[in-house]
């Protein structure tokens, strides 16, 4: 009677099981067209996300454009042209902040593209009007600002606290304020469904900057973690822990990155998993291998590190 009670057990309990191990399919695609930060003009801060199965990408930055398009192109993460995916695809821009290695792409390659909304902080958009699409720059490409305004792009600013749909996506987006030395940066949290992925620009810890932002941004994704709805972060580390605090202008060391997310983890209970894409590394190569070796060895929170190559498509 025991040997058929323990069948009957397993018969039920098998199906159960097999259910539990199946792994969830993948919220996100994202594409990688830039991942550095520093000298290399074809492979800074840009990278684009969709819900997956769906070609309706916005891009988290747009340092490059053109040159990790041609990438992804070869290395057959898209079957149509790179000139066809900037005007398909890519449905807007989200810039974290104004600073060259993080806008260039969209600047440069504005006179090939099609008609999107360019979204950000009302700071970033206020510096991209007046100085890149002004006619003294570069030609005003946008509805706003000096004339001629030859109407491609529409200025789209986010309000910190509320969650905005994205045009002709399926995604919605929250932004939190960043501090990056001397001006506002940004952090981008997407969400399709109930999934959501989480963008941040250049961002200095807050010990250094003398600011809570990264703090209540912890606080605002933690049940995030918790209830195993945010799929990643990708957040920079730009210097190896020699790099000196008063040197740091705004960004983050290994050192720094697990501080921060030190202060997660007390709020989340565990991130023991969660996938952390680390974007923004700067050259030379010999403090790129330096920031990967440290990192390795600092991760007693027991992340899933990724270090995105351009072109090559990541699921989440």
């Amino acid at each position: 009677m025991q040997y058929f009670r323990s069948v009957l057990f397993l018969l039920i309990a098998l199906p159960a099981i097999a259910m539990a191990q199946v792994k969830q399919p993948p919220a996100f695609r994202v594409v990688p067209l830039g991942v550095l930060g520093g000298i290399d003009e074809s492979n800074l801060s840009a990278y684009m996300i969709a819900p997956s199965g769906s070609n309706n990408y916005v891009c988290m930055d747009a340092g490059t454009l053109h040159a990790g398009l041609v990438k992804a192109v070869a290395a057959k993460t898209f079957n149509i042209h790179a000139e066809q995916v900037l005007k398909k695809y890519i449905k807007g821009y989200f810039i974290s902040h104004a600073h060259l290695d993080h806008l260039s792409g969209l600047i440069i390659n504005s006179p090939d593209d099609s008609t999107k909304n360019i979204y950000g902080l009302k700071s970033t958009l206020t510096t991209i009007k007046d100085h890149y699409f002004s006619w003294q720059s570069w030609a005003n490409f946008a509805d706003d600002g000096d004339a001629p305004r030859l109407k491609k792009y529409h200025y789209k600013p986010l309000e910190p606290g509320s969650e905005t749909a994205i045009d002709n996506t399926e995604l919605n987006v929250q932004v939190f304020p960043l501090s990056h030395s001397n001006l506002t940066s940004t952090a981008f949290l997407l969400r399709s469904g109930d999934s959501y992925i989480l963008y941040l620009g250049d961002v200095g810890p807050d010990e250094i900057e003398n600011s809570k932002n990264m703090l209540h941004l912890w606080e605002a994704i933690s049940p995030l973690i918790k209830s195993k709805k945010l799929k990643a972060i990708m957040i920079e580390v730009s210097f190896p822990n020699e790099q000196p605090d008063k040197t740091l202008f705004g960004h983050l060391t290994p050192k720094w990155l697990m501080k921060e997310l030190g202060v997660l983890n007390s709020l989340a209970g565990s991130l023991k998993g969660l996938n952390i894409v680390v974007t923004h590394l700067k050259p030379p190569a010999t403090s790129i291998f330096k920031i990967k070796m440290q990192l390795k060895q600092e991760n007693t929170l027991g992340l899933n590190l990724i270090y995105p190559q351009q072109g090559k498509a990541l699921e989440f």
